[in-house]
């Protein structure tokens, strides 16, 4: 059987269960995930490689109304990934229901003429009348197909919509090694790994005004370790207070939930070195952005 492949990118508003889709369906933790909004920065790529074919998903930033330069990124490389595709898959979030700004994007992306399958994503938690509700509006907006009801925290629905978005596979070939899910480096990978650690056990204390740079990642001679280097840069000296905590705990506390991934990351001993650093406006700052890998 001749070999086949297809780029699928997906789309939708922060939060909407996006990145956690494509961990799924890759089968591997490619993209971070916290419960905050904008946890996507950058295009991700995911890759599920079967006996004769591969599919390339491409997570993409939530769209949202941006209020910096970063946002601004942000929304441009959600739809610029939506372009050079076989298909797009739309994520709408059941338990908020399909909102107005729902709909802008899905407008937006029917016109742009590419196939759009949409899913309604968290229906173990929305129940099934406001998770139907919530695909009517999807349908009524000019959805060709209804939309496929999902979980993608528990995996209902996610066969039947892997199989839909597998229709739009053509012949073309293998464009990544059978073993490879993601081309994200590992110093990425590693950046994002200490990012997600910190949105989570920060909470709401600290805003989304956090970026982390890895600065060195050394392989010893002697020992299986590595040494990782990392700065986590914020916007405000009172943010960084709080970074740092109370005699170094809560920083201690984001390096060790870290080292955990990135041991396995890494196939061996991390020993992980953390730094704050401040950089006011940074979200706003060319100069950062392009430090932090956002171009």
């Amino acid at each position: 059987m001749e070999h086949q492949s297809a780029f699928i990118a997906i789309v939708g508003r922060p939060n909407v269960g996006k990145s956690t889709i494509m961990n799924r369906i890759v089968g591997a933790k490619v993209a971070i995930v916290s419960k905050k909004p904008q946890t996507t920065r950058n295009k991700i790529v995911g890759v599920l490689t079967g006996q004769d074919y591969q599919m390339v998903f491409l997570d993409t930033p939530g769209v949202h109304t941006p209020r910096n330069r970063l946002g601004e990124y942000m929304v441009k490389t959600a739809f610029d990934s939506a372009r050079d595709v076989e298909a797009i898959l739309f994520m709408c979030d059941a338990q908020r229901g399909a909102e107005q700004e729902d709909m802008d994007i899905l407008e937006k992306l029917l016109k742009g003429g590419l196939p759009v399958v949409a899913a309604v994503n968290k229906t173990d938690a929305a129940g099934k009348q406001k998770s139907v509700d919530t695909a009517q509006k999807l349908i009524d907006a000019g959805l060709e197909c209804a939309p496929y009801l999902i979980s993608a925290k528990t995996g209902e629905g996610v066969d039947e919509l892997l199989a839909a978005l597998k229709q739009f596979l053509n012949p073309g070939p293998r464009y990544y090694p059978d073993d490879e899910y993601t081309d994200q480096p590992e110093r990425v990978i590693a950046a994002e790994m200490i990012r997600e650690k910190a949105l989570r056990l920060l909470m709401e204390e600290v805003p989304h005004g956090v970026g982390v740079s890895v600065d060195s990642v050394k392989h010893r001679e002697d020992k299986d370790i590595v040494d990782v280097s990392a700065t986590i840069i914020c916007e405000r000296a009172t943010h960084k207070g709080i970074i740092i905590g109370h005699g170094g705990k809560m920083l201690k506390r984001i390096g060790t939930e870290a080292r955990k991934d990135l041991e396995m990351l890494f196939g061996t001993k991390v020993y992980l070195e953390l730094w704050v650093k401040v950089e006011e406006g940074w979200r706003d700052s060319v100069r950062v952005m392009r430090e932090l890998g956002y171009e």
